[in-house]
């Protein structure tokens, strides 16, 4: 991973999209610019084995390899001292995703990432909240108007009750 002493490279392609988002438990993530994956990989939803019970109430995303695919995201620059916290919120403790080290092209070249890839896959629809997450942090960070489209055309589950959205509106506001 792109690193040093004291920060490391983080891609994000699903919720942490969203600055206000990533900043709930990482404050120290600064944007530094959006790439795209350079391996072959596509961005899907679903749930990690048969965990149904998540802050969302849907499928949440990740990068499963794909010949051909493509995914765009945001590279945030973030401190050491939360990497643990980033991990936690990914539940890597709980081996809902894994880390791994990604190669991200960006307008300025290469640049190796910290990104995380979900264990025991079940394809799940996103619920409305967390789509709109994505949306908001792909317009955020200007990410391509093809690339957001196809985020927007994601069929949703229609949950309509509350979900962390709540907590993340009140700090964008």
């Amino acid at each position: 991973m792109a690193a040093t002493a004291d920060h490391f490279m983080y891609f994000a392609f699903g919720s942490n999209l969203l600055k206000e988002r990533l900043q709930l438990a990482n404050p120290s993530a600064i944007f530094h610019c959006t790439g795209r994956l350079k391996q072959n990989y596509t961005l899907n939803f679903g749930l990690w084995g048969e965990h149904i019970d998540n802050h969302w109430h849907g499928g949440v995303a990740t990068i499963q390899q794909k010949e051909g695919g493509e995914v765009w995201g945001v590279v945030w620059r973030m401190s050491n001292d939360h990497l643990a916290s980033l991990d936690k919120q990914e539940g890597v403790d709980m081996g809902m995703y894994f880390p791994l080290e990604v190669t991200v092209e960006t307008d300025n070249g290469a640049l190796l990432c910290r990104t995380y890839q979900m264990n025991r896959f079940h394809a799940c629809p996103p619920s409305p909240q967390y789509k709109q997450v994505v949306c908001l942090g792909a317009q955020q960070n200007g990410l391509p108007v093809q690339y957001m489209r196809r985020l927007e055309e994601v069929q949703t589950n229609n949950y309509s009750g509350p979900s962390i959205l709540d907590k993340i509106s009140q700090v964008i506001k």
